[in-house]
């Protein structure tokens, strides 16, 4: 939803050297040798580059690289989890239904003085079992991949430590087949996105704490597209591509794929779903996509991929008219709250809410002393009534 853009970063970063930069990519681009079929990397075994094709027209972003996380790190033993029709299972067989929470990008908390270990036990102490990590691409690319994997390393040790399991999101906004984007902080190519989780399943792999890997935040296109058309066949095609460079680093990766409509229409499943295994869908189910009652429009447009499929609304969320922030689609006049998570739960679906900061609308909290919002406190209330 709602993210302060690349401008609304701490005084200390000055606009001109963001400019710098953000165009630094461009001015110096960067001569990368394609890789097919890259091979599994070993512990300390440095990754190669390689560039598949990219979106037309878009600069040649840095070249990005990881090596492995050592899971010996881990404070405490935690379950892998697998698709198993259309659940999410533990290594027992027993399903788990995610329930938990958006933040803000780690770059932003980071800057603000927001990310540590405090952050994580608050949102356990809402009995939430995941967390939904967005990285905006072009975050990730002023920090750099060595650093920016280091405070995801950061975050995987919190999580573990707590019980907690991870969505690593590639948090654009666009026609990324096209290389339109809804804001300059969601820009980025296909390269870059299949860099991007090449680097991560290195980095990840035979790490249970990072569970789904969400590769793209909001697709915009569809019947409503408003930044150029791509078809469904297209939009498929390339995330199984995507799923095919995430696992030849990552076998076990669970990939999220999001629908049209910025993750909202995903209607194309039901005659041709993606066609590779452990494949779970996305949803953003906010109140302004459909008009009360719901169930009937969100059966048609999304719940119905629960019945074949595992399901998850990795953002869901609501505003007051009258509260700061509020916007369109977030805002919520009537029921939406209990709607949502109710039919969420009635197709044993999973769901995550935006999001567990003060500013990032629609908000769960109203300060960083953690004190919920209007809508953080019917979340929180339905987590904490779920069984640990």
């Amino acid at each position: 939803m709602k993210r302060p853009a690349m401008s609304a970063l701490p005084s200390f970063f000055s606009r001109r050297l963001q400019l710098l930069l953000a165009l630094l990519p461009c001015v110096l681009p960067l001569a990368c040798t394609p890789s097919a079929a890259p091979a599994p990397l070993a512990a300390g075994e440095t990754p190669a580059a390689d560039t598949p094709a990219s979106t037309p027209g878009a600069p040649a972003y840095p070249v990005i690289d990881s090596r492995p996380f050592d899971p010996a790190r881990l404070s405490k033993p935690q379950a892998r989890i697998r698709v198993e029709g259309n659940r999410f299972v533990n290594e027992a067989g027993a399903t788990l239904v995610f329930q938990g929470v958006n933040i803000e990008d780690p770059d932003d908390l980071e800057l603000e003085g927001h990310w540590n270990k405090g952050l994580f036990e608050a949102i356990a102490s809402w009995n939430a079992n995941i967390v939904r990590v967005p990285i905006h691409p072009p975050r990730f690319r002023r920090r750099g991949a060595d650093a920016y994997f280091e405070l995801l390393d950061q975050a995987v040790l919190w999580a573990n430590e707590l019980g907690l399991y991870l969505i690593v999101d590639w948090h654009s906004i666009g026609n990324l087949l096209q290389g339109r984007f809804q804001d300059e902080q969601y820009l980025t190519s296909t390269t870059e996105t299949e860099q991007f989780f090449r680097a991560a399943g290195i980095r990840y792999r035979g790490v249970p704490t990072v569970a789904l890997y969400e590769l793209f935040n909001e697709p915009t296109f569809g019947s409503k597209g408003k930044l150029g058309s791509s078809s469904w066949s297209e939009w498929k095609s390339f995330n199984e591509k995507l799923i095919d460079t995430l696992r030849a680093q990552h076998p076990e990766a669970i990939a999220l794929v999001a629908g049209f409509d910025w993750a909202y229409d995903l209607r194309p499943v039901a005659g041709a779903p993606i066609e590779r295994p452990a494949v779970a869908y996305v949803a953003h189910p906010y109140p302004g996509k459909a008009k009360p009652p719901y169930p009937a429009k969100w059966d048609e447009q999304f719940g119905f991929v629960s019945e074949r499929y595992p399901l998850i609304a990795t953002e869901i969320g609501y505003m007051r008219p009258d509260e700061p922030g509020a916007h369109v689609p977030a805002i919520d006049t009537g029921t939406y709250g209990p709607d949502i998570t109710h039919y969420l739960a009635q197709k044993s679906a999973s769901w995550v809410a935006w999001c567990f900061s003060p500013s990032w609308t629609p908000t769960l909290i109203s300060d960083w002393s953690y004190t919920p919002s209007a809508s953080g406190t019917h979340f929180r209330a339905v987590m904490k009534s779920r069984a640990p």
